[in-house]
């Protein structure tokens, strides 16, 4: 029986000496070791041999990213307006030796450390520039916080505005602005289209006109041309004409005479205005000049044959003849 209890008690005290001989710290997490109530060193992730009695955990500090709430709170700004706002501190240890024993409660110094700072750049801000700046707001406190943080083994990740909330009086005054300033826009943009709309028809008119213009002018010189080239042709007629009244010929005059009396008969009866066409009764006149026509063309074929035959035929010597 006595041997039965002596081998409980040494299993017991195997037990504890293990247990006080051999730690584990978990992943994520450093442990300070103390001795005798003083700091001894850090132990990292994994499996430690410390002594027993002697040597002591201290304090567990988790090394993952944290994050920490700021309380809502009521600030006023530079213009006088009060705004509640709250925030989020992302944080991590670097030091956990610094983080265990440089500062008594860290999760509360951040805290409060994060609201000071937090109203005071509020408070050195104007409410459109709080409203509108959350960036230069998130800037600045991190920069403030970090620094103040340093010493206790703390980085500040990155700071987060959650929500400013202007009073709701000044909340239905923003809306006004906000909605008379978007009318503004529009009536703005409505107007800048029209005078856009506006130059473009005036732009596509004015092209109209002057093309328009231009095709006139084109016209114009064309017509001009072509009276230009009829009236050369009209002068080379009645010269040649005037030429062959000179050398005596009159029916050259008669087939001119026959032809202006046709195409102005012509013209008379292919007029789109004209149903009846009266007709002289002397028709005489008519054939006459046809007949004029018809002995121009038989006299100048019959001038233009004997020229050619006089061409063709040879040249004769007359001989004289002598009496006997």
């Amino acid at each position: 029986m006595d041997l039965l209890w002596f081998s409980a008690a040494l299993v017991v005290m195997a037990v504890i000496f293990v247990t006080t001989f051999v730690k584990i710290v978990p992943q994520g997490r450093q442990y300070t070791l103390e001795r005798f109530g003083r700091y001894l060193r850090t132990l990292h992730p994994g499996i430690h041999f410390i002594t027993p009695i002697m040597d002591q955990i201290g304090r567990k500090i988790s090394m993952m990213e944290s994050v920490l709430d700021v309380p809502r709170q009521e600030v006023i700004t530079r213009d006088n307006v009060m705004v509640r706002c709250d925030a989020v501190v992302f944080t991590q240890v670097f030091d956990a030796a610094k983080a265990a024993y440089e500062v008594e409660d860290l999760r509360l110094a951040i805290t409060n450390l994060s609201l000071t700072n937090l109203r005071t750049v509020i408070g050195s801000m104007e409410l459109d520039e709080v409203l509108s700046q959350r960036d230069t707001i998130n800037a600045k406190l991190l920069q403030t916080i970090d620094a103040a943080t340093n010493p206790w083994g703390v980085k500040v990740v990155r700071i987060e505005i959650k929500d400013l909330s202007p009073p709701s009086d000044l909340n239905e005054a923003m809306a006004k602005q906000m909605k008379a300033e978007r009318e503004r826009r529009a009536e703005i943009t409505q107007a800048e289209g029209e005078k856009a709309a506006a130059i473009l028809r005036a732009e596509g008119q004015k092209q109209a006109i002057i093309l328009e213009a231009e095709g006139r002018r084109e016209s114009a010189f064309r017509d001009a041309e072509g009276r230009e080239r009829a009236a050369e042709a009209e002068a080379n007629a009645t010269r040649m004409v005037s030429e062959a009244i000179s050398a005596g010929d009159v029916n050259a005059l008669n087939y001119f005479l026959g032809q202006s009396y046709v195409e102005a008969f012509g013209k008379l009866a292919s007029s789109p205005q004209q149903r009846t066409v009266i007709v002289p009764t002397e028709l005489s006149a008519i054939a006459s000049a046809i007949e004029g026509v018809r002995q121009l063309t038989l006299s100048g074929t019959a001038t233009q044959s004997q020229s050619q035959g006089q061409a063709k035929a040879p040249a004769r010597t007359a001989v004289p003849t002598t009496k006997d």
